[in-house]
């Protein structure tokens, strides 16, 4: 496997001085300032969550950028029909310049397992992330010669990214933008239902956060967004943002 190594920032930025001026922006300003600032090298990553959608509806129909950010989807192929839908609906809807990763030469669920045993989450669930989400992740940057990716994740969303920055290096010191940082799960759903957003219909069925099929299960009233993920694992995060 070769090596990934991240293409240099065109521009030193100061994350500090970014943090502050954009502390309480409008995401969309901090999007528009990501496309005047990256014309190559920009990537949107989506499980296509609520989150996701909405700012790739930002991206592709408020912004208007003459060259479409890239939407990179991490097929695990252990997503929710549903899931996959909805990211068919979607590049057809925004015209999306999809990119798609995975395990290499596996190519469904059942072919995973025959290679790497039945359930491994149960067995290895930091392998399963690390063959299905974080090697897949890696290649997808690389490949794609990224500077800076945009992720849809909230301070809200758990206690892990409660003082999460909007702007920060990832461990290849590629910027990683978090443009939804300071929103609320509210305010997600007010934009969703503003500009008609589509969305996981499985949002309307308990799941407020949606991972792979074996791993989700729906939220019961009064418990926290993320408390379907990973249900009795003592984990919280799958990898790709540690």
């Amino acid at each position: 496997m070769s090596q990934c190594i991240a293409p240099k920032l065109p521009t030193t930025f100061d994350i500090e001085e970014l943090n502050l001026r954009f502390g309480s922006a409008d995401p969309r300003n901090i999007l528009a300032w990501c496309a005047e600032n990256f014309t190559t090298g920009l990537v949107q990553i989506s499980a296509f969550n609520v989150n996701g959608m909405v700012t790739m509806h930002m991206l592709y129909k408020e912004l208007l950028l003459p060259q479409p950010v890239p939407v990179l989807f991490l097929d695990t192929l252990h997503h929710f029909p549903e899931t996959l839908e909805l990211v068919r609906q979607a590049t057809e809807i925004y015209n999306l310049n999809l990119k798609v990763y995975k395990v290499p030469d596996v190519d469904s669920r059942e072919a995973f397992a025959e290679r790497y045993g039945e359930a491994l989450w149960d067995r290895d669930i930091d392998k399963f992330y690390q063959l299905t989400k974080i090697e897949p992740l890696e290649r997808g940057l690389n490949e794609l010669d990224t500077i800076a990716w945009i992720t849809g994740r909230r301070r809200d969303q758990a206690l892990t990214r409660k003082q999460m920055p909007i702007f920060e290096f990832d461990k290849k010191q590629r910027l990683k933008i978090n443009p939804l940082a300071n929103w609320s799960r509210k305010e997600v759903w007010s934009y969703v239902a503003e500009h008609k957003v589509i969305y996981n219909p499985l949002h309307d069925q308990g799941y407020s956060s949606i991972g792979d099929q074996p791993t989700t299960t729906p939220v019961n009233e009064g418990e926290h967004e993320r408390a379907g993920r990973w249900r009795g694992m003592c984990k919280t995060e799958c990898g790709i943002h540690i």
